[in-house]
């Protein structure tokens, strides 16, 4: 999430926008800013969604999204941090209520995606046996998977792809020490928070995910997915061929906006000119652009938390 995945503050989701909420304001400090809609996403397949910190969803089911109205229609939480499994400290920010929630919406009344998870990934900078390889890159992206996939036994997943968070910064020290998780500099250990080189290659931080990725779906039947957004990935991955994942599953976090007053139809907010923007050479028209994580995350503090929109038609 918010791998943007991602990309992450504890007031607020940041630039590079991790997939955290804000846990900012109370409900009634922007309730009356709010509008609450009847009829939920459009077109038809697209659904709202969550990710990450717990957002009150009230009443029975079947669940309605919070604040906004329409059907609760997905919640994508995260399933480890690098951080916290080398013992730097981190947190892990999974919501057991809403993913409850939204499985029920899904198993019972058919309506969204249920729940999805992400993987709050590494660069290799932090990776404690680095040596500027893109083997050892590679490597490194298959352990972090292996520990994803040991994560998943906890959780009750029903969405078929797994989103890398690659981002950002990384929000030091609440989620890790490293600053950029370790995709553009290398530190003096994994804990350290200390920079050793500002520097690596994008070939090395693409072998990374591709060990990632060829780990998850050789040892499962989960799909790869990547949570970022244009401006982050390309100064991790540049504008080369190291930067195009078009056979890749997306979810991003910009376009964003802080307000809730207005909700997503399609790919873009009615009545704005926000819309989503995906990266890697692809576009909300691709077929793997999947899901927009389109307020909370970015900096938008909205006063609840991470909203998402989901077009449930291409889920693989």
């Amino acid at each position: 999430m918010t791998c943007g995945a991602v990309l992450l503050m504890v007031a607020a989701a940041g630039v590079g926008g991790a997939p955290v909420s804000s846990g900012g304001a109370s409900l009634h400090d922007t309730a009356a800013a709010v509008t609450v809609a009847s009829a939920g996403d459009g077109p038809a397949g697209f659904w709202y969604g969550t990710d990450s910190r717990t957002i009150t969803v009230s009443g029975s089911a079947p669940y309605r999204e919070p604040v906004i109205g329409g059907a609760y229609g997905g919640y994508i939480g995260m399933l480890g941090n690098w951080s916290h499994r080398e013992g730097c400290g981190g947190i892990i920010v999974w919501s057991s209520a809403n993913s409850r929630q939204a499985n029920t919406n899904h198993l019972t009344y058919h309506k969204g995606i249920g729940t999805g998870g992400y993987w709050f990934m590494a660069g290799p900078g932090v990776d404690p046996h680095y040596n500027g390889t893109t083997s050892e890159a590679y490597a490194w992206g298959k352990q972090q998977a292996a520990w994803t996939l040991s994560n998943i036994r906890n959780r009750h997943l029903t969405y078929p792809v797994v989103f890398m968070d690659i981002e950002i910064p990384g929000y030091a020290p609440n989620y890790t020490p490293a600053s950029d998780n370790g995709w553009n500099s290398v530190y003096t250990s994994p804990c350290s928070g200390k920079v050793k080189t500002s520097y690596i290659r994008a070939a090395v931080d693409r072998a990374d995910l591709n060990g990632f990725a060829a780990y998850l779906t050789s040892h499962s039947s989960y799909k790869a997915g990547v949570y970022s957004a244009p401006d982050i990935w390309r100064s991790i991955f540049g504008t080369g061929t190291a930067s195009l994942i078009p056979n890749t599953y997306e979810w991003t976090y910009e376009s964003f906006t802080s307000s809730l007053k207005h909700h997503p139809y399609g790919w873009c907010v009615s009545g704005t000119t926000t819309c989503a923007r995906f990266f890697g050479g692809q576009s909300s028209r691709s077929k793997h652009a999947l899901i927009w994580q389109w307020s909370g995350g970015g900096g938008s503090s909205n006063g609840y938390g991470d909203f998402d929109q989901i077009d449930g038609n291409r889920t693989p």
